[in-house]
């Protein structure tokens, strides 16, 4: 199956506490279609600031439309 990963990235780098060595990435887009987003949390995706204080649901929904979108799809087509 072809497919494209988006935001690819290292456990090891992301989360070096759990001694970990894992490729993993943020989208992956199967032969166009479907799109699979990996679960997000309130922290922003290129800085892995926490955001969203009080209400971080606002930060994970913010980075799944910024991901479906660098995907080429958008938040309408979920």
């Amino acid at each position: 199956m072809v497919h494209q990963r988006i935001r690819p990235f290292n456990t090891r780098d992301t989360y070096p506490e759990q001694r970990l060595d894992n490729g993993l990435c943020q989208v992956v887009v199967a032969r166009g279609t479907p799109v699979f987003v990996r679960g997000q949390i309130g922290q922003h995706l290129d800085t892995a600031k926490s955001m969203g204080l009080g209400d971080p649901a606002v930060q994970a929904m913010a980075n799944v439309k910024q991901l479906l979108e660098e995907a080429g799809s958008r938040l309408e087509e979920v």
